[in-house]
């Protein structure tokens, strides 16, 4: 039976700046605040680490255009056993973020209707109601996911760009004083940027991930990777570069919207409102794709027998439905088990293991390419791998401690899938 391919090059595109203009340009600068002016230099290292990602993951895609991204890589070049941990740690990272992004989501809302989030309950229940709204979408199978996720790339992308370039006449040099706000020095301000600033170009490999569902992977794959790395890159840092530049540091810190908080100081409440909206969306288009993505991940490994089987049945219309909702399931208990820390508060948390998760996975791909790729690319492929674990290194004790947490939990899973195999072989 032929696979269906339901996603052409602008689905894929959109699949990429969807997955990364979502709550990491939105409610980031409020995260970055502390850091100031600072905190460009941490975006500058990692806009150029996550270009040479890029470029690594669109040789990858022609060297194996398989669905499942740096799970399919790692076990291309490094055997079954790497390839779980890669599995694992990459499909926690994607419903640990749906987990963040739901809560950013919250947050936008909070900003046009107040009495939505005014206890860390109710917000918790807007971020579960973006999350389920978005997996219904997914359930209605991929094409219908693909055609939503164009739209809402549309409707946010251009806004945005037109937000930074027009805002950018209303900063001047002095709101980046002082420049290092922190009273860390500036080494560890990069170092601890880099990671805060990746989590707003996290998904940039999205566009691999469901290989077997894109007409013509081994063009469109690189094309939709490093042209929508670019476009949300520069429009991510563009808007939160402006927006630490229009808000008091002292306001921005503790904003759950930190960017319609920047429409409303510098035009007024109604722009204020209409960014909110605007950032609404976004952040729907983003939990849209990651939940597309979270499912495909475990779909790839349960076809190869390292997830449990149950994740490969797909309805006739070709939707993973286990992996949606499994993934969507664990996204929600993540939400309810830290609902009651301050919205930054969870979000940074959840960022914080996201991304760390999600940097694991980012330095086996590069590190594949570096052992088994066939052509040019070894030192882009190098300077990745060094990147990925120089982020990974800032992410500190406790969302280390949590990575290695979820990571572990994998074990059991694995030891119960290699049990079940030598059943089944006579």
């Amino acid at each position: 039976m032929t696979t269906p391919r339901p996603l052409g090059v602008w689905a894929a595109t959109a699949l990429v700046i969807g997955s990364m203009i979502g709550s990491g340009v939105f409610l980031l600068p409020a995260t970055l605040a502390p850091y100031g002016a600072a905190s460009l230099l941490g975006w500058a290292v990692s806009l150029t680490g996550a270009l040479l990602l890029a470029a690594t993951f669109s040789r990858l895609a022609v060297r194996w255009p398989h669905t499942g991204g740096p799970y399919a890589y790692t076990r291309e070049a490094f055997g079954e056993a790497p390839g779980f941990a890669i599995a694992w740690s990459y499909w926690v990272s994607i419903w640990s973020g749906m987990a963040a992004i739901s809560v950013a989501f919250a947050g936008s809302l909070g900003a046009l209707f107040p009495s939505l989030t005014a206890t860390p309950r109710r917000a918790a229940v807007c971020a579960l109601a973006a999350l389920w709204t978005c997996t219904l979408i997914n359930l209605a199978g991929l094409r219908e996911a693909g055609r939503a996720q164009v739209l809402l790339t549309a409707l946010k992308l251009l806004p945005l760009l037109l937000f930074g370039l027009v805002a950018l006449w209303w900063v001047g040099p002095d709101r980046y004083v002082p420049f290092n706000p922190s009273g860390q020095s500036l080494p560890q301000v990069i170092h601890t940027t880099v990671i805060l600033t990746m989590w707003a170009l996290c998904g940039l490999e999205v566009a691999t991930v469901p290989a077997g569902a894109i007409r013509d992977p081994a063009r469109t794959i690189p094309r939709a990777t490093v042209l929508g790395t670019l476009l949300a890159g520069l429009a991510t840092l563009l808007a939160c570069t402006v927006v630490i530049g229009l808000v008091p540091g002292d306001v921005l810190k503790a904003s759950g919207a930190p960017m319609a908080e920047a429409a409303t100081h510098t035009w007024g409440p109604a722009a204020g409102k209409a960014m909110a909206a605007l950032a609404a969306v976004s952040i729907l288009g983003a939990i849209n794709g990651w939940v597309l993505v979270c499912a495909q991940v475990s779909l790839a490994a349960a076809r190869d027998g390292v997830f449990p089987s149950v994740f490969a049945r797909c309805d006739p219309r070709g939707t993973p439905v286990i992996g949606v909702l499994v993934g969507s399931s664990l996204a929600t208990g993540l939400v309810i088990a830290s609902y009651s820390r301050t919205l930054v508060a969870l979000f940074t948390f959840i960022l914080l293991i996201s991304t760390s998760a999600i940097l694991l996975p980012y330095a086996a791909s590069s590190a594949a390419w570096l052992r088994r790729g066939n052509g040019g690319g070894r030192s882009v492929a190098a300077l990745a791998l060094l990147y990925s674990l120089y982020a990974l290194a800032g992410a500190g004790m406790e969302a280390l401690a949590w990575g290695a947490v979820l990571l572990l939990a994998g074990v059991p899973v694995y030891l119960w899938q290699q049990r079940q195999r030598a059943k089944r072989q006579p």
